[in-house]
């Protein structure tokens, strides 16, 4: 698939960022199907946004110190709700659809999100273009072959194949559309490293609830080295270097470029998924799969020139799970 043309005096550093982007948050989906074979998802998921987004503020404290997480009441509740949306609801309702879906279906389907976006601005009144309608109308049929095709051998979960799978999916993306959506439209921290390390926090004491609330009791000592492998890969890894990657290739490529992992990394996912995790999927599925996918880069490319016009309201998709 085509990438935009990126001006000659661009670092190849920021190249070598937006790969860290590709692979990292691609490789989420599969750490996750590791994690929760040994640890119940809200309980794993929980844990791992509370150390993220501890580690993330020291790191804001380390290099902009106390100033820099400093938000007023109306950004810290934008900031509070971002938290439920996107890594509570969003990765949280992953995680547990993880149990009864494979990691690549997982990652088609939260490919959606861009999708899901269009619909909420046009909803709020915002007059999406033409081709963007049309991509969107292209989403929907893929999604709908992905959800009506069902499972076949080798695409369920790691506890099995149950019908909701797809479908608890498909509302994590509409969580992680509304809370990307909402950071766009009401007053948000001006540093997106304090934001981020605030949402986790937020979405970790949801999750860690959420585990409380339905009866978790984890036996620690007898989960899996790769399990905390996974975890620890998650809780460090990804939250802080993908993030950091990311904000930096957003600083220095087009925005346009940079929002080409919407569908680089469900890629990304559904190979890791085949490879590593000897997932398998029927042919319908890959249709459903691939529509999605077209249907990603259709809208972005109907974005394209509206981006370079508000960068931050220009990427059509905040971090995924």
């Amino acid at each position: 698939m085509p990438v935009p043309a990126v001006p000659a005096r661009a670092p190849a550093l920021a190249w070598v960022a937006l790969g860290v982007v590709y692979v990292l948050w691609g490789s989420t989906y599969l750490a996750n199907r590791f994690i929760i074979t040994d640890l119940p998802p809200l309980f794993a998921g929980g844990g791992r946004f509370l150390v993220g987004g501890s580690l993330l503020t020291l790191v804001v404290l380390a290099f902009g110190g106390r100033r820099a997480l400093r938000m007023d009441r109306r950004q810290f509740a934008t900031t509070a709700l971002a938290g439920l949306l996107l890594p509570a609801w969003g990765n949280g309702l992953v995680t547990v659809a993880q149990q009864q879906v494979a990691s690549g279906v997982a990652a088609l389907l939260i490919a959606s999100v861009p999708l899901w976006i269009v619909v909420l601005r046009a909803l709020t009144g915002d007059r999406p273009r033409p081709a963007t309608v049309v991509g969107t109308g292209v989403g929907v049929v893929g999604l709908a072959v992905l959800l009506l095709a069902g499972s076949s051998g080798g695409s369920g979960g790691v506890l099995g194949n149950a019908w909701w799978g797809p479908w608890l999916v498909v509302l994590a993306a509409v969580g992680w559309a509304s809370g990307t959506f909402a950071t766009t439209r009401l007053p948000a921290p001006s540093n997106p490293f304090a934001l981020a390390a605030v949402q986790m926090l937020v979405g970790g004491v949801v999750l860690m609830a959420g585990s409380v609330a339905v009866g978790d009791r984890p036996d620690l000592a007898a989960v899996s080295p790769s399990a905390w492998w996974a975890w620890a890969y998650m809780a460090v890894v990804v939250s802080l270097l993908a993030f950091s990657a990311y904000a930096y290739a957003l600083a220095v490529l087009p925005v346009s470029t940079v929002t080409t992992y919407a569908y680089v990394n469900p890629v990304i996912a559904v190979l890791l998924g085949i490879f590593v995790a000897g997932e398998r999927f029927s042919g319908l599925q890959f249709a459903g799969g691939a529509v999605v996918l077209l249907a990603v880069v259709l809208v972005v490319a109907a974005e394209r020139p509206r981006a370079g016009r508000r960068k931050r309201r220009g990427h059509l998709a905040a971090s995924p799970p």
